[in-house]
């Protein structure tokens, strides 16, 4: 090295230091009166193009007054590069003056000096609005944000299937929200890297910048993009931190409307474009730690960010610029305008009502700008907008959706895909379009087999919407303004450990409720068709049946020509934890099994799952045939959901969380005598609330609980007889962190309620 520096630029004695790289090699190079920065690349004649481009770039900039960056040197003959042989390798070799100062990463940064690099970038850019560059304007490559595609390959080499969800789910967003402006937004060159690494800073002022390799012909708002996203992704609130730049910038460089309503978005890619890119130099080149040096932040940021709800994020960058903030309807005129045509019997949620957006996994944004942490809703059980779903759905969708008279792949494919999850003997399968047409049709199964019209229901249990499923419900038939127990109809009590007859659950409750049911089955006067129940009952209060309960249960009733029904709309597919299905915590296998809800995330489809023996019988009759049963998209969505309970491991966190979170109630429990019982599995939990000391349900705090935490962003809600019982039941995507976030909550609104009844009294 020393050679080539002496021939080519005629430094005698010199110190050099090689540098990190991402992809080139660099060496600092001192003289006795000046220090300059060597830069090789291997030889290829896009990235000759290129150096050519970014040194006629620099040389722009100087000509323009631009200081504080880095000068081209040139060798003794006056060029500014040369193709030279270095360490034996083809090189592309150019000089530039080294600029001496502290990183803005190496410093604790203040507003007022991302106020200086708002100014800085924005001077920049008033310089490139009249440059031009052919080379550039043709570059196509993955750290252009407009190009964020070009990174989709590497979503794989992402090791955590969760990781690589989150960043699916930002390419989507990237699609729907960025890609179809991008022909509107004001282009022009930028730096397009302005991360703490680059930019030099003194005191509180942006002093330099360096490295103009990433250099594109790019929407002008993507410069912001990038710096925010250095200057914010190590912070708490970080968005907080990106409104000095952009006041700043936009003093001297004004932002459209159009830029700011994708801002947030764009920030995303970029977070997105760094981790992807870490995690394929890490695949390539394991030792090169310069690749991922940002990647933890980059990380942080990225699940930060989805704790932000869009709207919040634009209304903040709105208001700083001075911009008109977008004001949704109010939520009283919302409701007005449902309340013209939807008829209130459909009841909405909370005291104060929610006016929801969007959804991202965890997390439901409201139109307001508001994040709440969903804690309650089992439907979207891989998580809301989960972009495997998302993506199966509307490929099949824009591929083919017709009905079960026609014959293809998917609804074979499915159904093997489903079956392998029960016993050999569950072999059978009826795809309908919600949990209540499943029990609809269980029921009528269980008649036809068995040639009986008797039926013998949980108390409590609820089981659809549909007039049989109703009929079933003791939630339903036994309310106030419902319908009454029909005389086909047996209930029997529920095996309730906390509040009932019986407390031991060793066996021993299980076992002295099922005789008692026993006897009443004994006592019928007609055989039984068939006994329904949820293995833990969720409109009675998430009451899990008492251990060993069914298993005395199920040959009773077989044993008088009866078939058993599990109802696993709630509990099935791994929400337990423990088991993919509700009945295996009673060791028993039933004859028919009901899922639906959670089974395709939201979309709506349901399953009855039988024996042969059951579906021949059944086959006898009159045709069955379900327009939207197990359609394409149906089935593609469904499956997708299956793939990633088992990619992201979600039945071992639902247990793994669920546990935990069972903890920290358990724990609370022991500090406020309120709390009676903590029960349930997994990600299926409920929290009786009771008057203090007793075991009578306290309702109105229970509702007070409900409320003020939907009032600071955390849904659960409530049910059971008195409607006393906290339920949380959310995506199996939930987190230690978010279960603690919850308990925490739960143990604040407790104590201010504490402090005020001690002051009343």
């Amino acid at each position: 090295m020393n050679k080539l520096l002496q021939e080519y630029f005629g430094f005698d004695q010199v110190e050099i230091k090689k540098l990190n790289g991402y992809d080139n090699e660099n060496y600092k190079v001192k003289t006795s009166s000046n220090s300059y920065i060597f830069k090789t690349y291997l030889y290829t004649k896009e990235m000759y193009d290129l150096v050519e481009a970014e040194n006629a770039t620099l040389l722009f900039l100087k000509e323009n007054n631009q200081k504080n960056i880095p000068d081209p040197f040139p060798f003794k003959d006056g060029s500014f590069i040369k193709v030279l042989d270095v360490n034996g390798k083809k090189s592309i070799c150019r000089m530039l003056s080294f600029l001496e100062g502290k990183f803005i990463g190496d410093v604790t940064v203040s507003e007022k000096m991302l106020e200086s690099l708002g100014v800085f970038l924005a001077e920049i850019d008033l310089k490139f609005q009249n440059f031009d560059n052919y080379v550039l304007k043709s570059r196509k490559w993955e750290w252009d944000i407009q190009y964020l595609n070009l990174n989709k390959d590497y979503i794989q080499d992402i090791p955590d299937a969760k990781d690589r969800s989150i960043v699916t789910y930002f390419f989507q967003q990237f699609e729907e929200y960025v890609t179809p402006v991008l022909p509107d937004l004001e282009k022009s060159v930028i730096h397009n890297d302005a991360n703490e690494w680059n930019v030099l800073i003194e005191g509180d002022e942006v002093c330099g910048i360096i490295d103009f390799g990433d250099l594109a012909y790019s929407p002008r708002i993507n410069e912001l993009a990038i710096a925010i996203t250095y200057a914010c992704y190590d912070k708490e609130n970080g968005l907080d931190w990106a409104l000095p730049i952009l006041k700043a910038y936009h003093t001297i460089l004004p932002i459209k409307e159009n830029e700011i309503e994708i801002l947030y978005y764009l920030i995303a890619a970029r977070l997105c474009t760094s981790v992807c890119n870490s995690a394929h130099a890490k695949k390539e080149n394991p030792n090169n730690e310069y690749a991922s040096v940002s990647e933890k932040s980059a990380w942080n940021m990225l699940y930060n960010i989805l704790k932000i709800n869009p709207i919040k994020a634009e209304s903040a960058f709105r208001a700083e610029l001075g911009f008109d903030v977008k004001q949704p309807l109010p939520i009283e005129k919302a409701l007005d305008r449902r309340y013209n045509h939807i008829s209130s019997i459909l009841s909405v949620s909370y005291d104060t009502p929610i006016y929801m957006d969007r959804s991202a996994f965890q997390y439901m944004y409201d139109v307001y700008g508001n994040t709440f942490l969903d804690a309650y809703n089992n439907i979207p059980h891989v998580g809301h907008s989960h972009p495997k779903v998302v993506k199966a759905g509307q490929k099949q969708m824009a591929k083919l959706n017709t009905n079960t008279r026609y014959v293809y792949d998917l609804l074979s494919e499915y159904a093997e895909k489903l079956l392998s999850k029960f016993p050999s003997s569950l072999d059978t399968v009826y795809f309908v379009n919600s949990g209540s047409a499943a029990s609809d049709l269980a029921i009528r199964l269980a008649k036809n087999h068995t040639k009986q019209e008797k039926l013998m229901v949980m108390e409590h249990g609820y089981h659809g919407n549909t007039q049989t499923a109703i009929d079933i419900s003791d939630y339903k038939f036994n309310n106030p303004k419902g319908q009454g127990q029909k005389e086909y109809v047996l209930k029997t009590v529920i095996p309730d450990t906390y509040k009932g007859k019986y407390t031991q659950n060793d066996g021993t409750a299980g076992k002295m409720y099922a005789q008692e049911a026993i006897e009443q089955i004994k006592e019928s006067e007609i055989p039984i068709a068939a006994f329904i129940t949820e293995p833990i009952v969720g409109c009675g209060g998430q009451v899990p049946l008492a251990k060993g309960y069914l298993k005395e249960i199920y040959p009773a009733i077989r044993q008088q020509g009866g078939v058993c029904i599990s109802d696993e709309v709630q509990t099935g597919f791994g929400r337990l934890g423990e088991y993919f299905w509700g009945y295996e915590a009673q060791e028993v296998v039933p004859d028919i099994v009901i899922v639906g809800k959670p089974m395709a995330n939201g979309h709506p489809m349901g399953a009855v799952i039988t024996t042969s023996k059951i579906a021949e019988s059944f086959g006898k009759g009159v045709e069955f045939f379900s327009s939207f049963g197990g359609n394409p998209v149906s089935c593609a969505i469904a499956s997708s959901v299956l793939d990633v309970i088992e990619e992201e491991k979600l039945q071992e966190n639902a247990k793994e969380v669920g546990n935990y979170y069972k903890s920290l109630f358990l724990e609370l429990k022991e500090k406020f005598d309120c709390i009676g019982d903590v029960r349930g599995s997994g990600l299926f939990l409920g929290v009786e609330i009771v008057e203090e000391n007793t075991k009578e349900p306290d309702t109105a705090l229970a509702h007070l609980i409900k409320n003020e935490l939907r009032n600071q962003y955390i849904l659960i809600s409530t049910d059971g007889p008195y409607d006393n019982v906290l339920k949380t039941k959310p995506p199996l995507i939930f987190t230690k962190e978010n279960a603690k976030v919850v308990v925490t909550k739960i143990a604040h609104v407790l104590e201010t309620h504490k402090s005020i009844k001690a002051v009343k009294a």
